[in-house]
């Protein structure tokens, strides 16, 4: 979340900053005036205390000398009884602070570039080589069927639209690119994690996720725990209410986990395939960084990501997302999207995410500095995460960018040894 120093000291650029993102701003102005209420109790609140304390001694000396304090006690207690009332009133306006500052978005960099549409994403960088068929292609679900490797009906039969079913050589291939992945995050220096994939309120707060987006998540409402959306969510809070020597960061993780969504909002209007899903797969990228260092971690993340599509040898390209096509933690974010040959469009794979200290600061995960000089000081780590990779999209692009004229479906090399075999 926002930090309410910057609102109460520089409305302006926060406001400035969230119209660049397309946001309403009028809960700026809701949240300034609470804090100016919040702020003022609290001095009145701090007056009485003294008043308060100097009766105390006060009742203090009249009793070492045996005088009626009856009267002094009265007035204290109805001292107390307006301090308690205070401190109630400056609780609920702290409430209705949070709760406001939950549906405020991070500040995006001044280095986002500003747009008010995905149409004014900027493409960075096209990688690898397009392929050129001289057959008709086979979309992903052609592919699917002919071998009989992956079956939309029967996980719809199963639960329903959204929840596919891997089988034979599918199954192992997803698995091969899950195992290849991680095998190659491991080897760039992330520390593998096999997290839960049920977690309680206090995690999806953490990560941003709930309140605003608690209608799109799956619940089990009876233990008001969530299915995750994203390994990002169990591994944040790894470290949440924590504090870091800043020796021991940048830390960085990768974990594997099945993804929830009740509504997969940003697959846009396709419905076929592997196109919208409710449930898939992802390995989950998180580094938590000293903020000084936060941005250039940010690019090793991104050719972290790029490196499993380049040993892939798919054809994808980088985009740095504009201002007003940012999520909602995200400061910054690149996507990478292959190229789909049979939908003839590009597919995102991966979103890398500069989220600053916007979910520290929920997660209240910080970083302690000066080490034993006698001149420590604490404050929010910088979080950075990103697929490496999302396998449903990644999957039709496999699919199709590896087809032969016949239907039959070649092995990228570097998953051979993981499958045991070379072609579908």
């Amino acid at each position: 979340m926002l930090d309410i120093k910057l609102i109460r000291e520089n409305p302006e650029l926060v406001i400035e900053k969230l119209k660049l993102r397309g946001e309403n701003t009028e809960n700026i102005d809701k949240i300034k005036s609470l804090d100016e209420q919040r702020r003022s109790l609290l001095t009145k609140v701090e007056s009485l205390k003294k008043i308060r304390n100097e009766a105390s001694a006060e009742i203090g000396k009249l009793k070492a000398k045996r005088i009626d304090t009856t009267e002094k006690v009265e007035e204290m207690k109805k001292i107390s009884d307006e301090i308690k009332s205070l401190d109630d009133e400056i609780k609920k306006l702290e409430e209705q602070i949070q709760d406001l500052l939950y549906y405020i978005p991070a500040l995006p960099s001044d280095s986002c570039p500003i747009g008010n549409s995905p149409e004014d994403n900027v493409v960075i960088k096209v990688c690898g080589e397009e392929k050129q068929f001289d057959f008709k292609v086979k979309d992903h679900i052609e592919l699917g069927e002919l071998h009989d490797i992956i079956d939309f009906e029967r996980g719809t039969k199963i639960t329903g639209r959204g929840f596919p079913l891997y089988k034979g050589k599918g199954a192992i291939l997803e698995r091969a690119l899950i195992n290849f992945m991680l095998d190659t995050h491991i080897i760039n220096g992330y520390e593998e994690v096999l997290t839960p994939v049920l977690v309680n309120r206090k995690s999806m707060e953490a990560a941003e996720k709930v309140p605003k987006f608690e209608y799109d998540m799956y619940r089990i409402e009876e233990d008001d725990l969530f299915a995750i959306p994203t390994a990002e969510v169990p591994i944040i809070n790894i470290h949440r209410d924590e504090i870091f020597n800043e020796e021991e960061l940048p830390k960085k993780y990768c974990g594997f986990t099945n993804c929830f969504r009740r509504e997969a909002g940003s697959y846009g209007k396709e419905t076929k395939g592997f196109l919208r899903v409710h449930q898939f797969n992802k390995v989950e990228l998180i580094n938590f960084c000293l903020p000084e260092n936060s941005y250039r971690e940010m690019e090793n993340m991104l050719l972290n990501a790029c490196r499993i599509l380049d040993e892939l040898k798919m054809y994808y390209r980088i985009v740095e997302l504009c201002t007003a096509d940012l999520g909602f933690a995200a400061s910054k974010c690149y996507d990478l999207e292959v190229w789909s040959y049979a939908e003839k469009k590009w597919l995102e794979v991966s979103s890398i995410s500069n989220c600053t200290d916007f979910q520290a600061r929920r997660g209240m995960i910080r970083i302690k500095r000066g080490g034993g000089t006698g001149k420590q000081k604490i404050e929010f780590a910088h979080i950075l995460n990103g697929s490496g990779l999302a396998t449903s999209r990644l999957m039709v692009g496999l699919l199709e960018a590896n087809q032969t004229s016949n239907g039959n479906i070649i092995i990228p090399e570097v998953l051979q040894k993981y499958t045991g075999f070379d072609v579908i």
